[in-house]
């Protein structure tokens, strides 16, 4: 994987902002159990990517990756659970929303350009 990788960036500063989400649900709301829920999708899908980079194998980086591709879409679960349950305001939502999908679609690139290569080998 090239030095300066997207998905890891961006994964990771949506990991960042899901840890302050969390501190956010604990401080303000005294909510425990949703935002230990995306607590752990939300730093998950960043942990995955980090796994994938470091694969010994093709299949062992598609493994990670989709371990990855699942976390994001959790967490798209979460993010929408929080909005229509008013935990947390619209504006907030779509932010996150927004950047949970370009994850989704930056790591679902990258399974298919894998996939497509495997059946080119």
């Amino acid at each position: 994987m090239k030095k300066d990788n997207i998905v890891q960036k961006k994964s990771y500063v949506f990991a960042l902002r899901i840890i302050k989400l969390y501190k956010f649900l604990k401080s303000e709301n005294n909510e425990y159990d949703l935002s230990r829920q995306i607590l752990k999708s939300g730093t998950s899908i960043g942990a995955n990517i980090e796994e994938a980079i470091g694969a010994q194998s093709k299949k062992d980086f598609i493994s990670k990756l989709s371990i990855a591709y699942k976390e994001a879409r959790e967490t798209h679960y979460w993010i929408r659970l929080l909005r229509d349950s008013n935990y947390i305001d619209s504006n907030q939502a779509v932010s996150l929303l927004d950047d949970c999908i370009e994850l989704q679609k930056i790591i679902g690139s990258i399974q298919r350009t894998m996939k497509e290569g495997n059946m080119n080998e």
